[in-house]
This record gives C-alpha cells, sequence and structure tokens, in this order.
C-alpha cells in the first residue's frame, strides 16, 4: 500500500448543508475539527446523531475521500467536484478506504488526524444527484457491503492544510482492525 498522497482540495461550510464550499486552505483545531465547520466540535454536530445522544464524542470531525472516487463516478455519468459530497480534504494517491483504524495521517507540515472509520452514506447523497448512493456502495467477493463515501477522523494536533499538501501515512501497531462506519 502506499504510504502517502497529497491534498487535492479543502472545504468548509459554517452551515449544516449537503455540500461544502473549496477553500485555499483550513485550519484543524486539536480535539475539534475544522475551524468555521458546522461539523466541529468535541461532541456529535451530525444532526441526527445529536437528536439521539447530543453527549456522544465527535468520531466525524474531519471527512476526507479519496478523489479517484470522482473519477470513477465521472465515468458512471456523474459529475461530482471536490467539496460537493461534503468532505473537508479530499486527497489523491492513496487508499484511504484501506487504512486500518487508528491509522495516523500527516496532512501538511503540522497537522495530524487519526482514522476513526468509513462515512456511512445517506440518502442526501440520492438528492444531490439521483443515484449516487448505490454508485458510492458495492458489494466485495464475499458479499458484504463496501462503502466508498470517504472516512472520517478526529484532530490530534492542530495546523494548516492546503491542495498540495503532502498526506503521510502512520499505521498503528497490529493488530489491524478494518474500517466500520461511525
Amino acid at each position: 500500500m502506499i504510504r502517502q498522497g497529497r491534498v487535492r482540495a479543502v472545504a468548509r461550510d459554517a452551515a449544516h448543508r449537503f455540500s461544502k464550499a473549496v477553500v485555499p486552505e483550513i485550519l484543524l483545531r486539536t480535539g475539534l475539527g475544522v475551524e468555521g465547520d458546522a461539523h466541529a466540535g468535541a461532541t456529535v454536530k451530525h444532526r441526527s446523531r445529536v437528536a439521539r445522544d447530543p453527549t456522544q464524542p465527535n468520531l466525524r470531525q474531519l471527512h476526507l475521500i479519496q478523489a479517484e472516487l470522482f473519477d470513477e463516478l465521472a465515468a458512471q455519468g456523474f459529475a461530482i467536484a471536490p467539496g460537493e459530497m461534503g468532505e473537508n480534504v479530499a486527497t489523491e494517491g492513496l487508499d484511504l478506504l484501506a487504512l486500518p483504524r487508528g491509522t495516523l495521517l500527516r496532512l501538511g507540515a503540522s497537522a495530524v488526524v487519526e482514522v476513526t472509520g468509513l462515512r456511512n452514506p445517506c440518502a442526501q447523497l440520492d438528492a444531490f444527484q439521483p443515484g449516487l448512493m448505490r454508485a458510492v456502495l458495492g458489494r466485495d467477493g464475499a458479499g458484504a457491503l463496501l462503502r466508498r463515501a470517504g472516512i472520517m477522523a478526529v484532530v490530534r494536533a492542530g495546523g494548516a492544510v492546503r491542495a498540495g499538501d503532502a498526506l503521510r501515512v502512520a499505521l498503528p501497531a497490529g493488530p489491524h482492525h478494518a474500517l466500520a462506519p461511525v
């Protein structure tokens, strides 16, 4: 597995909207997430999770998606640009979905995030573009559901992140645990 990649784009939105605006830079805050983003905070900010239990820890402070998915979706007739699927960071050159839980990702000069799990795609994808939810789901050889709409992380060390920044991987000590939805 490739152990480094690159940041293609960064995005944020202060409101709870499906898509986020691409910006030149985002600032990650330790233990909180993206400064100025609706999902930043130590406790859950995703509206359905807040309704269930607002005291839950926020394991979804940062949403990363591999930009190669945009190319795959384009081949199926979808037009998806960075930020449009609600991610904060679009990456390239690294298979995010193959990373184990607990992987540390260094973004740019100083930011470090810990991978917590998979984004669980929801019906909002189909409201954005009909058929998109089905396009980001699949099945492996054994028939198990594959979720390809990105991964979630928490911020362990803050810092600025920009398009073009290096993305470096530090795998956790074994045994490794596959990502599950968070």
